[in-house]
């Protein structure tokens, strides 16, 4: 096969030559930088409880998978790393309450901590390789980006108004750009531009390269939770329970769709459905070319965290205690698990596992039947 054909068979079939990550299938928040929530290997149609752990605290963390480990956040300050069997390998103390996803790459864990303090810790041994401060809490899950050969950089958002970009060996700053409230989600990104939301009820459009304002829009009250991006589309959810399609790149909402709950976890996207759970205890599944409402399903239970897509299958936990797995064409229930406490936690789904948290520190790991 000449180089021009090898090249052409990666792009067809979607391999990355540029990709800084070892990615093993779920290793940041939502599972790619543009936040989709899509997951690279099926969801079961049913499953079985292969182990829990229970960490010593609560948790609003969600967990992410690594190589053979499993990295989460707990509300005790500490990192918990655990084997994909459910042993505890190390902890790692912050300091204080840990909420945010942790993110992976180029065998590195990167989080926040509500005391404003971000971590870089070596994924293998839990030992602190670089830390950096900033003036409020970081509630949201880190987002990384390569331009061409440089190295990672990091993109961090935090209740000082301010989005951070950090090389990701060093710590050093790169840029900052402050907005005109907080920031609660990850900001996502495709490469060249991130995309997110804040309380100061703006969606801000940034260039990655600089740190410098594109475009803003105009979302009516603070967004919590943050964004999901297709192509120059972005789809997110404020905290008046409006959910918005805009095209990042003219400026300009193409539909929104009001009559939910608040909106604090983001979407998940698959074909032409994207799917969000609300506060007002329903899973919404619209039409993403033009908002139409396909199908709800009604939980028991405020839901918070966000959903996973898997071919013609969602996972999703609720405030009611239970994990999910719909049918994504009608939102019917395949298999349902109740675990017991209420979850703000969104899956991480990887080959032969499935794993969500419950808000009093219990990680629950399932494979399939």
């Amino acid at each position: 096969m000449t180089i021009r054909y090898f090249i052409l068979f990666l792009l067809v079939f979607g391999v990355n030559l540029f990709s800084p990550a070892q990615d093993t299938g779920w290793s940041s928040f939502r599972g790619n930088p543009s936040l989709t929530g899509l997951a690279r290997v099926p969801l079961q149609k049913s499953y079985a409880l292969r182990w829990s752990f229970k960490m010593a605290d609560g948790t609003k963390s969600s967990p992410v998978l690594y190589g053979s480990n499993l990295y989460m956040g707990c509300d005790d300050g500490n990192i918990y790393c655990l084997s994909q069997s459910g042993k505890l390998l190390w902890k790692f103390n912050t300091g204080s309450s840990v909420e945010a996803p942790p993110l992976c790459l180029n065998n590195m864990v990167y989080v926040g901590s509500l005391e404003g303090q971000f971590f870089a810790i070596d994924a293998k041994s839990g030992k602190l390789i670089w830390k950096f401060l900033t003036d409020g809490q970081i509630s949201g899950a880190a987002n990384y980006f390569s331009m061409g050969k440089n190295a990672p950089k990091i993109i961090i958002g935090s209740y000082d108004y301010s989005i951070y970009c950090l090389d990701a060996k060093t710590g050093k700053l790169t840029w900052k750009y402050v907005t005109d409230n907080y920031i609660n989600g990850c900001p996502a990104n495709d490469g060249k531009l991130t995309v997110f939301g804040g309380c100061d009820g703006q969606l801000h459009v940034v260039d990655l390269l600089k740190g410098k304002l594109v475009h803003k829009v105009n979302m009516g009250t603070y967004i919590a939770s943050s964004a999901s991006l297709e192509g120059n589309l972005g789809f997110l959810g404020n905290y008046d329970g409006i959910f918005y399609c805009v095209d990042f790149m003219k400026n300009k909402i193409l539909w929104s769709r009001e009559g939910a709950g608040p909106f604090t976890g983001s979407p998940a996207m698959a074909g032409n459905k994207v799917i969000i759970g609300s506060q007002d205890r329903k899973i919404y599944c619209y039409n993403k070319t033009d908002g139409k409402l396909l199908w709800t399903r009604k939980t028991l239970g405020k839901i918070e965290g966000s959903p996973v897509i898997s071919g013609n299958l969602l996972a999703i936990a609720s405030g009611d205690g239970r994990l999910y797995v719909l049918d994504l064409n009608t939102g019917k229930d395949v298999w349902t698990y109740e675990m017991g406490n209420a979850s703000v936690s969104s899956p991480a789904v990887v080959k032969d596992m499935l794993i969500v948290a419950t808000s009093d520190g219990t990680i629950f790991a399932f494979g399939p039947k």
